[in-house]
């Protein structure tokens, strides 16, 4: 009787089709819930930030948003988003030609102003990105945005010196732009490629204007007063940072008029992230509703209200 038993068990092991059915009951119970696992979670999505007891803020130091002494409007809006969840915050210095690769594990390469090509594998260094991030076309297609965290849009910024007067404003915004670039011809303009200071996206590369690139691994900060030197004519540069410059360097240097319709800016979650991108915008409106959020932005950006009164009620 045991004899007949090895020999029937042989007998089965031998059989095709019972090693098929072995493979694919292995395929169905094991392999596709790791595989649908993977694809629904996504790295960095609510409960591994939960589970590894931390939130990983990318930013880069940048205006009022993120400071060298670990302050700043992005940095204490992550610390009481990560106090929210019950985390320890970290933030992780990036740059503006990293900055994305660092939160999604590949090379980024942005292609004109609403294409992106994606290669390779990066580590990944952050769950957010939060630095006074301006919500452009091509970014939509790699991240998804949280709700609006602040205004801005961009604006030709001159040495007061400069013989070339600001426009008058007439009230529709296409046509302050289009009479911006039309002073442009012969004048050189600093900018910033793959950022949202990038000529592509404003059309400045057809305006006659000599577009002069900013070094991107060089500190934001250096490009007005490269103005002020006479290093370029003109530069432009995202409202929150023109609106400090103007604070700090008052008649030394002028607005001459917008080169965008107004813009947003929002903290930047990966795709695979949809769960931690809920969660903060649900936190972000408490904060606007109890008061917080105003008190953030009258904290670092005072006079942004004399420009856009009325943000924090949309």
């Amino acid at each position: 009787m045991g004899k007949d038993k090895k020999v029937s068990v042989y007998n089965l092991a031998k059989n095709k089709s019972f090693l098929k059915s072995i493979i694919l009951i292995t395929i169905v119970f094991i392999i596709f819930p790791l595989l649908f696992s993977q694809t629904t979670a996504g790295a960095g999505d609510l409960k591994a930030v939960i589970k590894a007891g931390k939130l990983r803020h990318l930013g880069i130091y940048y205006a009022n948003f993120v400071k060298k002494n670990n302050t700043g409007l992005d940095v204490e809006l992550m610390q009481m988003f990560a106090e929210y969840l019950g985390v320890k915050y970290e933030f992780v210095e990036s740059n503006w030609t990293d900055i994305l690769s660092d939160l999604l594990g590949k090379n980024v390469k942005p292609v004109g102003d609403d294409n992106v090509v994606l290669s390779g594998k990066r580590p990944v260094k952050g769950d957010v990105i939060a630095t006074g991030f301006t919500i452009l076309p091509w970014r939509r297609k790699t991240v998804d945005f949280s709700k609006m965290t602040f205004p801005t849009g961009i604006w030709l910024i001159a040495d007061a010196s400069l013989p070339v007067k600001p426009i008058t404003p007439t009230g529709n915004i296409q046509e302050d732009i289009q009479a911006t670039k039309n002073l442009l011809k012969g004048i050189s303009v600093l900018v910033l490629k793959g950022s949202c200071l990038d000529p592509g996206i404003y059309g400045l590369n057809k305006t006659g204007a000599k577009i002069k690139l900013f070094p991107p691994d060089h500190n934001l900060k250096e490009m007005i007063p490269s103005v002020m030197a006479g290093v370029v004519d003109t530069t432009i540069m995202d409202v929150p940072v023109a609106l400090i410059a103007l604070q700090r360097w008052p008649g030394e240097i002028k607005v001459i008029g917008p080169v965008s319709p107004k813009q947003k800016m929002a903290c930047a979650f990966p795709k695979t992230s949809p769960n931690l991108r809920r969660k903060f915008n649900k936190f972000l409106d408490q904060c606007k509703v109890d008061g917080r959020y105003k008190h953030l932005v009258n904290k670092y950006y005072p006079s942004v209200f004399i420009y856009y009164p009325h943000f924090l009620k949309n």
